[in-house]
């Protein structure tokens, strides 16, 4: 699926009324079948770009298409088939904890799915190999029958992205999806999501927190900063010099660490404002 964006602006869902824009005059093309890591500092405006990309909230400005099509142009059925078509992985998957991994991994095929399928696939699971196949491309299928609220953080990150495996979509939207991995882990989940979404032609657009695994797994790198683009480059020409830039006062980010102490400390000890209210 091939994206365009036109002077777009977007603003976050839980932003307060004033709030500047998550996102501002962003102009993007990318054709059908690329993969692309978007970098950048904490509140970049990345999450709040995958959410606009998945159909989750119009921009408040400018412009989005999607396939050649403004999806908020569309009635609501189209834009309902349209949506089918895209799969947002969020940093916490949201998997019902009650429910067996092969029955989450299979819910990435309900946008293809009658409402009687679908009810039946809850309690009857079908194309149960398929779905222990998928969850092997991240080192999960022993954990095929196990229970979600079993699994650890990292476990439930990884079954969140064996879904799009089974999703019947031509754009992937993955955030953040090594918040919770071990590098090596996390290095088999960016070579089995790039690889097959090149095998299969779709397009995957990837949040990262690491900048180390976006350069070597993706050929084009986004950065953003302050809800803008400072740069659209393929991964050889990001040199250390744009990344120092990027992440200029969020070098700990860069380095892969924890904010530092000092911060934290200055975060804790900030008085919270008072909410007030009126009877």
């Amino acid at each position: 699926m091939n994206i365009e964006l036109l002077a777009l602006e977007a603003r976050h869902p839980a932003a307060l009324p004033g709030t500047a824009p998550a996102l501002r005059a962003l102009n993007l093309r990318l054709a059908a079948g690329e993969q692309v890591a978007i970098i950048g500092p904490s509140g970049a405006g990345k999450t709040t770009l995958l959410q606009v990309l998945a159909c989750a909230q119009p921009p408040t400005q400018g412009r989005l298409q999607l396939a050649g099509v403004n999806p908020w142009t569309l009635p609501a059925r189209a834009l309902r088939r349209l949506r089918g078509q895209l799969f947002l992985a969020p940093q916490v998957p949201p998997l019902p904890p009650r429910q067996r991994v092969v029955t989450a991994v299979l819910a990435g095929r309900l946008p293809a799915m009658g409402l009687w399928a679908s009810l039946r696939s809850l309690f009857y699971p079908a194309d149960i190999p398929s779905a222990y196949q998928a969850l092997l491309h991240f080192d999960l299928g022993e954990k095929l029958f196990e229970r979600v609220d079993r699994l650890s953080g990292g476990e439930r990150q990884r079954v969140g992205l064996a879904r799009a495996l089974l999703a019947p979509a031509s754009l992937w939207l993955i955030d953040e999806p090594l918040s919770a991995l071990d590098p090596m882990r996390a290095r088999m989940a960016m070579a089995a999501l790039v690889g097959l979404a090149a095998e299969r032609k779709v397009t995957l657009v990837a949040t990262l927190h690491q900048v180390d695994m976006a350069l070597a797994h993706f050929p084009r790198i986004i950065g953003l900063r302050d809800g803008q683009m400072v740069f659209d480059l393929p991964a050889a020409q990001v040199s250390p010099e744009r990344l120092a830039n990027l992440y200029d006062q969020y070098e700990h980010e860069l380095r892969g660490e924890a904010l530092p102490l000092v911060l934290q400390e200055a975060a804790l000890t900030t008085p919270a404002p008072v909410v007030m209210h009126c009877r």
